[in-house]
Order: C-alpha cells, then sequence, then structure tokens
C-alpha cells in the first residue's frame, strides 16, 4: 500500500496549525491510477494545489472525502499495486 499525501513543498510558508480542504476528487475507489496522474484539487490558504499519484496502482481508499479538512501529513488515499 501507499499513502496519497500533500507534498511537504506546499506547506512550507503555512502557518503550523493551518489545515487544507479536499474541494474535489478526480478518481473513485477501485479506479486504476498512473504514476502522476492529478487525483484531486485541495485548497490550502486560498491556493488550489493537485494532489497526485506517487505510483502506478488502483485507489484501494479515499481517506478524506471532499469538503472535508486534512493536517500537514495526513494521508487522503490509499493506493495498491495493480
Amino acid at each position: 500500500m501507499t499513502d496519497v499525501v500533500l507534498p511537504d513543498s506546499a506547506w512550507e510558508d503555512v502557518e503550523p496549525d493551518t489545515e487544507a480542504l479536499v474541494d474535489e476528487w478526480l478518481v473513485r475507489e477501485g479506479e486504476r491510477v498512473a504514476a502522476g496522474q492529478v487525483l484531486a484539487r485541495v485548497m490550502l490558504v486560498k491556493t488550489s494545489l493537485e494532489v497526485t499519484a506517487p505510483v502506478d496502482g488502483v485507489v484501494e481508499r479515499i481517506l478524506v472525502p471532499t469538503e472535508q479538512t486534512f493536517a500537514k501529513g495526513r494521508p487522503l488515499a490509499t493506493l495498491r499495486a495493480a
């Protein structure tokens, strides 16, 4: 299993307790994805960011649904090797 997270670089100039918001998932559980494919769009301090697949695989589980917030380091989804 591989966790999908918003990269640490996205959080560099953000206050420590700031949370991001999942704006939209572009994939569904069970869907096959390729490394680099955009999986979701999130909002972080008025900035829209894309979350991409770190590896090829299948979306095993979406852990943070649309319109929910999350903190730095929290997995948004898990991928399993296909």
